[in-house]
């Protein structure tokens, strides 16, 4: 029988033991599909004692993961610590240095530091695999670098974190408030004890990163990525959403213009008749859109044990069949040096909600604004009357550019009649 492919795991959390049991658990079927067996030989963990619900007994243990890089019995390593810095990247360079694949689930390694590992990747011949960076068990990254690798791809979008998915998803459909259903996603596990990684949108800009560097053939550029998350996301706001035929989602949108590419996350209103509006609790979604494919969505968990360690077994097996693909899909002297283009240049739709007094002449006021800055408006909804004290007014623009949209909130919020700071949410059309 062929020699099997050693491999080595850093960091036995959640996804690490996935890993493991996935690998024993359907050994059989990987043996197949890789032509060789796939084997875990050596791992790296800060806490020897813990148990993780799966036997590690047998296995080489190092507690520095650069060591486990240096072990002359290990093929692979896989990288499942986390993090841009530290022990993850200092892991990242050594397996590099020292000719071995790398298989990484770190996307913020990726978006931060990705440009560089590529670089040293295809100097050294090394393969450099991230399939479970992006939306955990979804194919996303071989359906845009390897499925979709004829066509010229326009665009790029979807819902990266489902975190933020399932807690507007909830507030949708019970009609709460944000920080209620973040309290209960916390409970259940769907979110951390500092959600701000997530909620904040980070974790779906890192994404979107390498979504965008892959989908238009350039070096990833995270710090390029307009990030906004869905904190100020109010249950009035889902409510006037569902009135005009929208659901709010937070995406993350890559596309290319004539100045250049935009990428950018923050959240949306959607038609809801559009296919990633009907995605809802944790499951994830991307969509892409080619000259000659047309329009492509996959939908499917996005995080988890399972899920991701299905995306890990997917590299190693084509590691394991010497399947090649340069990091970007193609060589870095090939690659694009398409500039981005600043949110200020994004041009679309707006809905924007204002808290007013409710006397004669507030709204006179604020489209007079709007008119003096050309936004032109599409509709405007006001609920019942209030004589004297705050009602909500929503507005929905035609396309303008956000440059116009920001000075007349700047304005807007400055009128002694608005009684909060107003809302904005962008709305795409799916």
């Amino acid at each position: 029988m062929t020699r099997p492919l050693s491999v080595g795991i850093a960091g036995l959390g959640t996804v690490g033991g996935g890993v493991l049991k996935l690998l024993r658990d359907n050994a059989e079927i990987v043996t197949a599909r890789a032509g060789r067996p796939i084997a875990v030989t050596a791992v790296s963990a800060r806490d020897r004692s813990k148990d993780r619900g799966i036997a590690v007994t047998g296995l080489r243990w190092y507690d520095d993961p650069v060591a486990l890089a240096g072990d002359p019995g290990v093929d692979v390593v896989v990288e499942l610590i986390g993090g841009s810095e530290g022990p993850a990247r200092a892991l990242a360079d050594a397996t590099i240095a020292a000719g071995k694949p790398l298989v990484t689930a770190n996307k913020a390694l990726l978006a931060v530091h990705g440009a560089e590992l590529a670089r040293s990747a295809e100097e050294r011949g090394v393969t450099l695999k991230f399939e479970a960076a992006v939306a955990g068990g979804i194919p996303a990254i071989k359906a845009l670098r390897e499925g979709l690798a004829g066509n010229r791809i326009s665009n790029v979008a979807g819902i990266l974190n489902g975190t933020c998915n399932y807690i507007l998803t909830q507030m949708r459909e019970r009609g709460r408030e944000f920080a209620d259903v973040l309290a209960d996603a916390q409970k259940l596990g769907y979110a951390e004890a500092d959600p701000s990684f997530d909620i904040d949108g980070v974790d779906a800009a890192h994404k979107l990163a390498i979504l965008a560097a892959l989908a238009f053939g350039r070096p990833v550029s995270f710090e390029d990525v307009h990030v906004e998350g869905i904190r100020r996301i109010s249950a009035l706001d889902i409510a006037f959403a569902t009135e005009l035929g929208y659901r709010i989602k937070l995406l993350g949108i890559a596309r290319q213009t004539e100045a250049g590419i935009e990428t950018r996350v923050h959240p949306c209103m959607v038609p809801q008749t559009a296919p990633i509006a009907r995605v809802d609790g944790v499951f994830n979604a991307v969509v892409a859109e080619g000259d000659f494919v047309g329009r492509v969505m996959l939908e499917g968990r996005g995080a988890g044990a399972g899920p991701t360690a299905s995306a890990v077994a997917a590299d190693l097996i084509d590691i394991a069949r010497g399947r090649f693909t340069p990091v970007w899909g193609a060589a870095a002297a090939s690659l694009s040096q398409a500039p981005s283009v600043p949110m200020s240049s994004h041009v679309g739709a707006y809905y924007l909600r204002l808290m007013v007094v409710d006397r004669p002449g507030v709204i006179a006021d604020v489209t007079a604004i709007l008119r003096d800055i050309g936004v032109s408006l599409e509709s405007m909804l006001q609920r019942g009357r209030s004589p004297g004290e705050a009602v909500p007014v929503v507005l929905v623009t035609h396309e303008t550019r956000e440059s116009a949209m920001r000075e007349a909130l700047d304005r807007i919020g400055g009128l002694p009649t608005v009684m909060e700071e107003p809302a904005l949410i962008r709305i795409e059309e799916g």
